[in-house]
């Protein structure tokens, strides 16, 4: 054999003397032992349940608006010649200032030609009670024992100057009730909102000089859904004793709160929203002390209104109720679908009267899929892993 033939057959012999070893080992080797691992379930956050009684809490947005709100009108026409130094938009004044003076020129005339006229008319009465007073005297002489006429004596006389005086002595009234009008004031603590008038102008009764409003307190419209009202008590009356509320306002980021009370609801339901108005008033409104800004009308403000303490219920996050009805239940490693009475549902927990009992774990994790029996997982509520 040449050495050529050599050199190609060797090659191809320790190739298949290799496969053939290699099979040969492999045919020997043993199988890895099959290992079957526990299906595991997903990891789940739990809530132990506790049954406790719970103030309901009915919450909502309203409006800020002015429980007192006039237009400062004159009732007096004349040249203004005082006006009050807060009398500008944002300024404060106290209940019985003056807050705008018109010329009283006029009006002291007035007076004066009214008390003279008052004057007249006494001496008028004076005149036929006298002239009567002697027409009686003659009668008497005249006519012993007889009863005299009343025309004789002078009575419709009398009684037309005793009418006469009376309504000089009204005429007289008016007349100084138009000088005390001269000076404007109002009869409650407030706020200007505008105004429209200044020293030197001619106003006329009717003219709207400026808008202000009350500081005792201020009112929340709040619109509520007609079912809310069954959690609290309204007043009918104007006593105003509701139950408390909590209003808060949030300047700049930070949160300010008063506290308020209920004291009626509007008549009528929204035509548009179909909610029903629920008013709540706030005093001292405008009390700046301690830095917290002032409850200005045209707010728009959070509220809170304390309603019935419910006894012997559970809370649990919204999210945790299924279908309306149904919670998950960690039960030794498996969830169980629990139907629950629900009483109540706000934007972060439900109440629940009855179908948990105490000390129960409640699934407050989103799943998936969901099948009665189904493994879960704790989720350990320090480390994060299962439990």
């Amino acid at each position: 054999m040449s050495s050529n033939s050599l050199k190609l057959i060797i090659p191809v012999i320790v190739l298949i003397a290799g496969v053939a070893a290699a099979a040969l080992i492999a045919s020997g080797r043993k199988a890895p032992p099959r290992v079957d691992r526990p299906a595991l379930g997903p990891l789940v956050e739990v809530v132990s349940t506790e049954i406790t009684d719970v103030p309901v809490i009915i919450s909502g947005h309203g409006e800020v608006v002015p429980r007192v709100a006039v237009d400062l009108i004159p009732q007096v026409a004349g040249q203004v010649v005082g006006t009050h130094r807060s009398l500008v938009a944002g300024g404060f004044f106290k209940a019985g200032e003056v807050l705008v003076v018109i010329d009283p020129r006029d009006y002291d005339l007035a007076v004066e030609r009214a008390q003279a006229a008052v004057a007249r008319a006494k001496v008028a009465l004076e005149r036929e009670q006298a002239e009567a007073e002697v027409a009686r005297q003659e009668w008497d002489g005249l006519h012993p024992g007889e009863e005299a006429p009343g025309l004789v004596i002078r009575e419709p006389q009398i009684r037309q100057a005793e009418a006469e005086l009376a309504a000089a002595e009204a005429d007289l009234s008016v007349a100084r009730l138009n000088l005390e009008r001269t000076r404007i004031s109002l009869p409650f603590d407030g706020v200007v909102v505008s105004e429209s008038v200044d020293v030197g102008q001619f106003v006329g009764t009717g003219s709207r000089l400026a808008t202000v409003y009350g500081t005792d307190a201020v009112e929340v419209r709040v619109p509520l859904d007609s079912r809310e009202l069954s959690w609290f008590d309204v007043p009918t009356g104007r006593s105003g004793n509701g139950p408390p509320a909590e209003v808060t306002l949030e300047p700049g980021g930070r949160a300010v709160s008063w506290g308020g009370r209920v004291t009626r609801m509007e008549a009528q339901v929204d035509q548009m929203s179909r909610m029903v108005h629920v008013i709540i008033e706030v005093s001292n409104p405008y009390d700046t002390s301690g830095g917290r800004a002032a409850l200005l009308p045209g707010s728009f403000v959070d509220v809170r209104i304390a309603g019935r303490t419910l006894d012997d219920v559970v809370t649990v996050p919204r999210h945790a109720i299924h279908d309306d009805q149904n919670v998950w239940v960690f039960d030794n490693g498996s969830l169980r679908v629990r139907e629950v009475e629900v009483l109540r549902s706000d934007r972060q927990q439900t109440l629940i009267s009855s179908g948990l009992e105490e000390g129960e774990l409640v699934i407050i994790s989103s799943l998936d899929a969901v099948t009665e029996g189904m493994t879960v997982r704790q989720v350990d509520s320090e480390t994060g892993d299962a439990a």
